[in-house]
């Protein structure tokens, strides 16, 4: 989220009551069936799309490390509807042990993907990139596995040379099949759409290598994951709301639990009721939709795929749409450093049918469910001094190029906040069937978070409450 920009939308209809709005977002969590949640990776999934206009695409790889320590690096391409593209790379390194922090953000010049043929000495596709700063060169190994190789250059203080490798059983996910898998659409006319939002994962990687920082080489070896996502809207209208959970566990042969939830605006969203308030007239007046969409791991196998949507107009006890996977926050309390209600713990469930273990389309059978859940206690949002397990707490536009943040500086009603979270969590584990079954198993592991606000939401109770 590091490379988010927020740009002006338009401004809602005056006067009297607002007409009925049709439906104008299309969930992949709505179009693909509960029993063809998992879609196979295309090469081209994973491939850098460099698309101009208002898109917003990262490589994002998350690690905890053996020491429990967490480390994260992104590669970040923002069009941004400017004259030429803001390309980052960032990385995060918090170890909860001794507090030590480290996070460095650089521009990139002379981006390039593919890298130029020759380069290592090998070919590369769109999957890979290089700069001035650091390349991310992805192969694929003998033996079926995959493999990015993470090296930069980042400061005189600050050099990385790692890796992340997917074992062939563990497959790597989008949901849904074919090109527009992992895609949801915004606008009325999805031939022809506003936008869209796209996720594709690998659930699952060993880290290898180190970092060096201020001289000391530190040993990157862990359990981890990576996500390729597209933006291709302007992030204010994409969402008011994300949620992400990167669960790592060594129990049962290793243990993921992944999942990334947004909530769209009132400009997009389900169809609305006429005779709403002003406040939801201004902002659409549409009902906002929550996508949640994750995996479960056992073994080093892909058990199932969860998908769920809910509309913002739900109550507690409506069931979603698709499956029971939800996050809620709970014991909500005013953060007066962001001026949001943040959480003081948050609940994050997974529900899903279970994976065939045999065929290409790996199917999911409904009859048998994959559950799971975990609770994280985070403490008050403020004073610091009270939370637990924070991370970080970012303020988006103290972070985002100077190009996109003097764009930001003319938008109104907008204040992004990320809460990155590193805790001990305890997950409960149902496998119905076959070598990896289990029933309520109790699984000790190490949860990352993030929870960002961007913006209000009309009757928004951030799916759950007190």
């Amino acid at each position: 989220m590091s490379g988010w920009g927020s740009w002006l939308s338009n401004a809602g209809a005056s006067g009297g009551s607002p007409a009925v709005k049709e439906g104008n977002f299309h969930a992949i969590t709505d179009t693909v069936p509960q029993d063809s949640l998992y879609g196979a990776l295309e090469p081209s999934d994973l491939e850098w799309t460099c698309a101009g206009g208002f898109v917003t695409e990262t490589q994002t790889w998350y690690t905890i490390l053996k020491d429990g320590s967490f480390a994260t690096s992104q590669i970040i391409h923002s069009a941004v509807g400017l004259w030429y593209p803001q390309i980052q790379v960032t990385f995060k390194y918090f170890n909860p042990k001794t507090n030590q922090k480290i996070w460095k953000s650089v521009n990139v010049t002379k981006f390039t993907t593919p890298p130029p043929e020759g380069f290592r000495n090998k070919k590369w596709d769109k999957r890979s990139s290089k700069s001035d700063q650091y390349s991310a060169l992805f192969e694929t190994l003998d033996d079926g596995s995959e493999k990015y190789t993470i090296e930069a250059n980042m400061s005189d203080d600050l050099q990385l040379a790692y890796s992340f490798t997917r074992p062939a059983a563990a497959k790597g996910w989008k949901l849904g099949s074919g090109a527009n898998g992992g895609k949801s659409i915004f606008g009325s006319n999805p031939s022809s759409p506003d936008g869209y939002v796209v996720h594709r994962f690998w659930p699952t990687a060993k880290s290898t290598g180190h970092f060096i920082i201020k001289g000391q080489a530190i040993d990157a070896e862990g359990q981890g994951m990576f996500v390729h996502a597209i933006q291709g809207m302007r992030p204010n209208l994409v969402a008011s709301k994300w949620n992400f959970c990167n669960f790592q566990s060594p129990d049962l042969g290793g243990v993921q639990a992944i999942m990334m939830e947004f909530t769209t605006t009132s400009e997009y969203g389900g169809a609305s009721a006429g005779g709403q308030s002003k406040s939801s007239s201004e902002t659409g007046g549409r009902e906002s939709m929550t996508v949640n969409i994750g995996s479960v791991t056992v073994g080093g196998e892909l058990v199932a795929v969860t998908a769920a949507t809910r509309g913002s107009k739900s109550s507690p006890s409506d069931p979603s749409k698709g499956s029971q996977s939800s996050v809620k926050h709970l014991d909500r309390v005013l953060d007066n450093e962001t001026g949001y209600l943040a959480p003081q713990s948050i609940q994050f469930t997974w529900e899903g049918p279970q994976l065939t273990s045999t065929g290409g389309d790996r199917k999911g059978d409904t009859s048998k469910l994959v559950r799971a859940s975990t609770k994280v206690e985070l403490g008050k949002p403020s004073p610091v001094s009270e939370a637990k397990g924070l991370v970080d707490k970012v303020d988006v536009l103290a972070e985002i190029p100077y190009m996109v943040r003097k764009v930001v500086n003319y938008v109104a009603g907008t204040k992004p906040y990320i809460y990155q979270t590193l805790n001990p969590a305890s997950l409960s584990l149902t496998v119905p069937s076959g070598e990896h079954a289990v029933d309520g198993q109790k699984v000790e592991g190490s949860l990352f978070e993030e929870h960002t606000f961007i913006s209000s939401v009309v009757g928004d109770n951030i799916t759950g409450g007190k």
